[in-house]
């Protein structure tokens, strides 16, 4: 089959063709790029994957010569791969190889091979297409284990036998349910059942690898299509005990709750429908995340998930540190989010008596991320019932209108107490102190309760009865 080029395509596949043909190296597009184009998935960048029976190395150098202009060659010969960027390809080298794991080792064993031997490395089907840029038969569609026909199919599944492609690199198995995720594919029978047996071989394979498949995922348009898939093959137990631990429903004296996994999915997918933001999506994923930790069964009222909320927020950090994700303001996002979901839906529950004080507090904890966290709660409804979908989103349109009169009128958004800690100690002629981190909380807790305006004078006032009741003036 002839792969059909367009003119840029054919005017770089040619440049890189001739260079090839110069050093003696067959050469073929292979892989992701090959894969997307005949799916007709548009990417924001062109990422191309060559790979040359010969040194790939060599061969980048000698493409590099014939482009304009001349891009620099990035090497890593410990792999014996090369990285070029030209216009609006990123296009990378490697040679023909054969790869394979020891039982207990992360790092691959390498060795020279064949065009055949790189496709039988490849970890699917879909994955093995190449595109000849021989001189012989330029363009040629190279399929060996039925690639096309899976692509049509809508199936993932492995060149080799099933276990020795996911024994030889096991990230293999979380890759299969990426690209199911991604795709909208299924995985074969075969393939699925191989995932489940070899599903302990993820051990060996560093926590970046695995984060980085699980934030694929994460970033699919349906995410919970992929995280139901590593339940349920069993990967999910071993990478992430505490969100499998989400499954289930107990019961007693014929009371049962929901099953927060799965309403956590349908969470992660609302969140995915309002927003591209991985981190808004980890605070989905991660907003319930507490509750088996916090779940609690009261006679005659209940089951209850007191508290889960902060202690779910406590857990973020520590979450994030396992799995390598930064551990910066994205992180601290999250545990905000996580930490507050809760407050905007408890003050709805009793609208007629909202006070502004709870309105100001809300806007000054929030900050930025009010929005954000809005929208977390807009996510947060799963019912089934109209009804109660109707009167939640009603509520949240109330709230909202309460938050933007409060913070039209105080301004508290992104608010900071009018007088500093410099400016106490300045005016009482004292040290750091306790003394001065109460008359500041003094100070922000009169604000926020209305007791003064939002401005500095009414608190300079302020504080002066406070420090004058706490004998803080300096003596005379």
């Amino acid at each position: 089959m002839q792969f059909e080029m367009t003119a840029q395509e054919e005017a770089l596949f040619k440049t890189i063709a001739q260079a090839a043909q110069k050093l003696g190296f067959p050469t073929y597009v292979i892989g992701g790029y090959v894969r997307d184009r005949l799916l007709g998935r548009s990417s924001k960048g062109k990422d191309l994957d060559l790979v040359c029976v010969g040194s790939g190395i060599e061969l980048a150098k000698a493409i590099a010569k014939c482009l304009k202009p001349q891009p620099k060659v990035v090497t890593y010969a410990r792999f014996g791969t090369a990285a070029l960027h030209h216009k609006d390809w990123e296009i990378e080298l490697v040679g023909a190889r054969k790869e394979s794991y020891r039982p207990e080792s992360r790092k691959p064993i390498v060795e020279d091979g064949t065009l055949e031997d790189d496709q039988n490395r490849r970890d699917f089907t879909i994955n093995a297409l190449a595109i000849s840029l021989n001189e012989a038969d330029f363009g040629q569609l190279l399929d060996p284990f039925g690639g096309l026909a899976d692509l049509e199919a809508k199936c993932i599944r492995t060149p080799l036998a099933p276990e020795t492609t996911f024994s030889d690199d096991p990230l293999r198995m979380m890759r299969a349910i990426r690209f199911a995720s991604q795709l909208g594919f299924e995985i074969e029978e075969k393939t699925f059942a191989a995932i489940q047996s070899e599903r302990e071989r993820i051990h060996i394979i560093s926590q970046e690898r695995i984060s980085s498949e699980l934030n694929k995922i994460m970033l699919s348009t349906k995410p919970s299509l992929g995280l139901s898939l590593l339940f349920k093959s069993g990967l999910l137990e071993l990478i992430f005990p505490e969100l499998y631990a989400m499954h289930g429903v107990d019961e007693k004296e014929g009371v049962r709750h929901k099953d927060n996994f799965w309403h956590t999915l349908k969470v992660v997918d609302n969140m995915a429908e309002k927003s591209d933001d991985l981190w808004m999506r980890w605070s989905a994923l991660l907003h319930d995340i507490a509750k088996p930790l916090t779940k609690r069964y009261f006679k005659g009222q209940g089951w209850s998930f007191h508290g889960h909320e902060a202690v779910g927020g406590k857990l973020v950090p520590k979450i994030f540190k396992r799995f390598k994700l930064p551990l910066d303001q994205k992180m601290k996002k999250v545990q905000k989010i996580v930490s507050m979901h809760q407050r905007p839906i408890l003050l709805t529950q009793d609208r007629e008596n909202i006070t502004d004080s709870a309105i100001r507090r809300l806007l000054f904890e929030a900050g930025d991320d009010l929005e954000d966290l809005l929208l977390m709660c807009e996510a947060d409804s799963t019912t089934a019932n109209p009804k109660k979908l109707a009167r939640y989103a009603d509520n949240l349109i109330f709230l909202r209108q309460r938050l933007q009169e409060v913070e039209e009128k105080d301004h508290l958004r992104q608010w900071q107490p009018p007088i500093s800690g410099e400016e106490i100690m300045e005016t009482f002629q004292i040290k750091p102190s306790k003394q001065v981190g109460q008359l500041k909380n003094a100070i922000r807790e009169a604000i926020l309760d209305g007791l003064i305006a939002n401005e500095y004078e009414a608190a300079r006032n302020f504080m002066l009865e406070q420090a004058a009741a706490m004998d803080l003036f300096p003596k005379k």
